[in-house]
């Protein structure tokens, strides 16, 4: 049996049990929601319709509800169908949070007698969610494609269904995954691929798409998850495969199912950001040659630094010198934070930097003129200032 045979069967066990779920709008006057004090509607406690923080007629500050009761509105449709054109994907599902999305499209799809490999530097959401669904796993070592084909050869011959886990762009270690020889690995092997998107979004691509879109592996991707948190700036993440994967998700998720919509006026910002960020080439661009002018001055100072994109990361060992040293840039006026562990392996702490596409040359320049300082002159020098 397929998987999604697997998951076809499921659904019409739903439907034979009347227990079949689909999204509707709100309809005739409210009595489902949890919108006891009315605020969600914008009036009540003296936010009447000319409140600032009143929203257009039909939007609301609030999904009221979880998307099965009455948190669904027809803007979230819209959303969907967009974020689904845009990847070139069936369908797309709106989660409240990327950690929601990741943990409940693993949890929901990945059942305990089946086996997945996960990279060892996967986010924690990801690592949870395969917590929750009870399968056997197996953590391969970061991005080593030999070691991920030796437990995929060793679980050939175990039933169950077989996925591969991993980040495209890893948000502390700073490079990519091989996702091309990832997803052939995949294909020998009978295993899924499912790749979590979240600091690529937005930024690779003709159209901004995220590293699988840009790669051609979009056939290959049993599903990608997305957050809107980061590069597109809007709250709320999503999970982009087949359409009765979506069904999948509606009737099972429980991440879905017992959380509180998010508000209809945040679809709104969804198809603003996407209508602008396809077309938004020169951001892209400009945030492309603002990590290689970064990462070139970094070099012509001494200082090599992992990745070759716009995430920077700068390991220096143990915690008490991550903090001294983002202190120091902090006091110098630079907002730099100390990463430690578990968000990073022990004795793996660092300064992470994120470059942004509106730093121009000259701040990065001085940036890197300032690390330089840090870490190679004695701590009573005082760190330039931009």
């Amino acid at each position: 049996m397929s998987l999604e045979s697997r998951w076809q069967a499921t659904l019409d066990s739903l439907r034979e049990a009347q227990r079949y779920r689909q999204l509707s709008p709100p309809a005739g006057i409210d009595f489902s929601s949890n919108d006891y004090l009315g605020y969600g509607r914008a009036r009540g406690a003296g936010q009447g319709r000319g409140s600032p923080l009143a929203c257009a007629a039909g939007s609301g500050r609030s999904g009221s509800a979880s998307r099965l009761l009455r948190g669904h509105h027809p803007i979230w449709d819209e959303v969907e169908s967009a974020l689904a054109r845009w990847h070139g994907a069936e369908a797309a599902l709106v989660f409240s949070s990327g950690y929601s999305a990741n943990e409940g499209l693993l949890s929901t799809v990945i059942e305990p007698d089946d086996w997945v490999a996960s990279d060892q530097l996967n986010h924690a959401s990801i690592i949870d969610g395969l917590r929750l669904s009870r399968a056997q796993r197996f953590v391969y070592r970061h991005n080593d494609l030999s070691h991920l084909e030796t437990g995929l050869r060793e679980a050939s011959g175990r039933r169950g269904e077989r996925f591969i886990v991993t980040e495209s762009l890893f948000g502390m270690e700073a490079d990519r995954a091989p996702l091309l020889e990832i997803a052939q690995l995949a294909k020998r092997y009978c295993a899924h691929l499912i790749v979590d998107e979240a600091h690529a979004t937005g930024c690779f691509g003709p159209a901004g798409s995220g590293l699988v879109d840009a790669q051609g592996l979009r056939e290959q991707a049993l599903a990608t998850v997305h957050t809107g948190g980061k590069a597109l700036g809007v709250l709320g993440a999503y999970v982009a495969g087949s359409a009765v994967l979506k069904e999948l998700l509606i009737n099972r998720c429980r991440h879905l199912i017992f959380t509180t919509a998010l508000p209809p006026v945040v679809g709104q910002w969804w198809l603003q950001t996407l209508t602008h960020v396809a077309g938004d080439h020169d951001a892209r661009s400009r945030l492309h040659r603002a990590a290689k002018l970064f990462r070139t001055a970094l070099h012509e100072n001494g200082i090599e630094s992992a990745g070759a994109d716009y995430i920077v990361s700068l390991p220096l060992g143990d915690d008490a010198s991550a903090i001294a040293a983002a202190q120091r840039l902090q006091d110098a006026g630079y907002d730099i934070r100390a990463i430690r562990p578990p968000t990073v392996p022990e004795g793996t702490a660092r300064l992470r930097i994120s470059i942004h596409a509106d730093h121009d040359a000259n701040l990065l320049q001085q940036l890197a003129n300032a690390l330089s300082q840090l870490l190679h002159a004695p701590p009573s020098v005082a760190v330039s200032r931009p």
